[in-house]
């Protein structure tokens, strides 16, 4: 992909910063669900980071980011302003105004809104904040672990689908979902078909991005639509089942199979339009 000349002052790096960096001991939960749970690309990760997975003992130490690292830096801070700008823009074409939120690097562990924050969770973005946690070795275990093709463009769906649930909370879909499953008048099964739909349509959501920053930045380039493609199969429940426990069970799924992905990613991008994406109504009824 191009890079433009856009930045983003809205970037909290704490890489470097002598933050917390230890092991996070505790929790009681088995291998297997541990390595669903940190894999994939996940909403609202409150009930997790919050039920006493352990306190962070170890401390690292200050230290230079490498040049790299500062690269990196500077790409994430052109997406997010990538981001800003296009939801800006889509947000006031429907009588509607957008709050950024702030996209924050660590290492290791950090605290969020949501409870303490470990780089074993990937992404995520956390409602109680309104911000976007990354961790930018999620996707060496993306690359190495579930075989997904990882580009620039392919952190930059990353990104632009943890932003995606950022908007669902504007919309106030998040706390509709939140509403359902706090009510207890629905099965694991069917708040698991709700999960779903929620991560679906943050896919939708990213490729409504990329086909709208495209419009305006020419920022694509050949390849980068199928790496994010790559990337949304990579994290598909289907394909993450079948790595972790070696078969697949559907009633499991919380994210989408890869197939699910990848067609409403594309949905996103091929229509350009925030309103084709009810994902709810075209998975629940």
């Amino acid at each position: 992909m191009k890079w433009t000349n856009d930045r983003s002052g809205n970037v909290d790096d704490r890489r470097g910063s002598g933050g917390g960096g230890g092991m996070l001991v505790g929790g009681g939960l088995g291998t297997l669900i541990i390595a669903a749970i940190v894999f994939f690309l996940g909403g609202d990760p409150s009930a997790i980071l919050s039920s006493g997975m352990g306190n962070s003992s170890a401390q690292t130490e200050q230290r230079d980011l490498s040049v790299e690292e500062v690269k990196v830096r500077e790409f994430v801070s052109m997406i997010t302003a990538e981001n800003e700008q296009t939801w800006s823009k889509i947000f006031q074409d429907n009588g509607m105004q957008y709050s950024a939120p702030k996209v924050v690097m660590f290492e290791n562990v950090t605290q969020s809104g949501c409870g303490t924050a470990q780089a074993a969770m990937g992404p995520f973005y956390c409602p109680a904040d309104q911000m976007v946690y990354m961790d930018m070795s999620f996707f060496k275990e993306l690359e190495q672990r579930f075989g997904a093709e990882v580009t620039e463009f392919s952190i930059a769906y990353v990104m632009a689908h943890e932003i995606g649930h950022h908007v669902q909370t504007l919309l106030g879909t998040t706390q509709k979902v939140d509403q359902l499953r706090a009510s207890g008048k629905y099965s694991e099964t069917d708040m698991n078909k709700v999960s779903v739909a929620t991560e679906l349509q943050a896919d939708f959501y990213a490729g409504v991005w990329a086909r709208q920053t495209d419009n305006r930045e020419k920022f694509l380039e050949p390849g980068d639509i199928e790496s994010a493609i790559s990337a949304a199969e990579a994290v598909g429940d289907d394909n993450i089942q079948k790595r972790s426990q070696g078969y697949v069970n559907q009633e499991g799924f919380t994210h989408g199979s890869s197939a699910q992905r990848k067609e409403w990613f594309m949905k996103g991008y091929n229509t350009g339009d925030i309103k084709q994406g009810d994902t709810f109504n075209a998975l629940l009824n």
